[in-house]
């Protein structure tokens, strides 16, 4: 290949079209990988099922009923996360502005836990759970802005503030628990993060919410690049501020509660996808929205198909049947392994 082609193929692949091409393909082998990693059907029969030859009704169910479901939750569920992640970020304009690390995540799983301590909700009622974690997680958000006052716009206030306020929501998570501990068992799949059991009634339930506050949230994408180029710059582009950041945080709270309701809190997707994304697409949002929607799903799908083949060779070599890892544990060991090393990077830079 000449030098002039070679640079025509770079600009090429620079195109978003490109980029978005080449992560809708990867994404399409991550769903495959999850496909066949589970237990109990062998790679061909899962083949025989998709394509209807198959005739054992055992394997239609593991495939129709709960791998297939478990698959789509997991990828509505990462994109809820990765566009969560990005329009706070945008919105506070702080890097560190995770549904993790602000309250939202910590009071969508408040709200869960404690209704379904009180038996308002339980695992099994999507419904009732995403009105629960919704409550929650707005209710973590605002004790953040409050807290904040008038240094919202500083960063690193924003990240101490949103530790603090998360460390305080789980401690009370920890309470209920106490209150309550025959609880335990049904909500602890929130509080790591799994996939596990996600039926069809979770994907019907999910998937509009997802795409009701996707929208908005894309339609919001011109306010947030003004937000992120600052106050001022948005002032002196007409922006009404308030009505903006506010408008911004109802969208990455409502995503949020409809991920975690569904899949419980998965640590550090939020967070880390957005710097993903960012890095992949630029900082025009209209494009960078879509592309964290695409990056969060095959983190989440990704991170699913790995949680499944890692328990079967776990089992396989603890002789133990019923061990499955959540996907929730491997995805917070994974990240906050990628934040150390990107924080000492820079550290080093400096």
């Amino acid at each position: 290949m000449t030098p002039h082609r070679a640079r025509r193929a770079l600009r090429a692949l620079r195109a978003p079209g490109v980029r978005m091409g080449v992560l809708a393909l990867l994404l399409a082998v991550v769903a495959c990988a999850g496909l066949l990693a589970g237990r109990g059907v062998t790679p061909g029969g899962v083949r025989a099922v998709l394509l209807g030859t198959a005739d054992d009704p055992t394997a239609e169910h593991i495939v129709l009923q709960l791998r297939l479901p478990r698959l789509l939750v997991a990828l509505v569920a990462g994109a809820c996360l990765g566009v969560a992640g990005l329009v706070l970020q945008s919105a506070l304009r702080n890097p560190l502005a995770g549904p993790e690390v602000t309250g939202v995540t910590p009071g969508a799983v408040l709200g869960a836990v404690t209704a379904t301590g009180l038996g308002l909700a339980g695992w099994d009622s999507p419904a009732a759970v995403v009105v629960a974690a919704c409550l929650g997680g707005f209710a973590g958000a605002g004790l953040l802005w409050l807290l904040t006052g008038r240094d919202r716009g500083d960063p690193e206030r924003t990240a101490v503030y949103g530790v603090l306020v998360s460390a305080v929501l789980a401690g009370l998570t920890a309470v209920v628990l106490l209150v309550a501990p025959g609880e335990l068992g049904s909500v602890v799949q929130w509080l790591i993060g799994s996939t596990e059991g996600r039926v069809w009634q979770h994907w019907n339930l999910l998937w509009p919410w997802a795409l009701l506050w996707g929208a908005a949230a894309w339609l919001l994408a011109g306010p947030l690049t003004l937000l992120r180029c600052g106050d001022e710059q948005a002032s002196a582009a007409g922006l009404a501020r308030g009505r903006g950041r506010g408008a911004a945080l109802v969208c990455a709270v409502a995503l949020t509660a409809g991920a975690v309701s569904a899949v419980g809190a998965l640590g550090f997707v939020g967070l880390l996808v957005p710097h993903l994304a960012l890095a992949v697409f630029g900082a025009d949002l209209r494009v960078t929205l879509p592309g964290a929607a695409l990056l969060g799903a095959v983190v989440v799908a990704g991170a699913d198909a790995a949680a499944q083949l890692l328990s079967r060779l776990l089992s396989s070599a603890l002789d133990a049947d019923r061990l499955t890892l959540p996907v929730g544990a491997l995805t917070t060991c994974v990240g906050a392994g990628l934040l150390l090393a990107v924080a000492r990077r820079r550290a080093d830079e400096r």
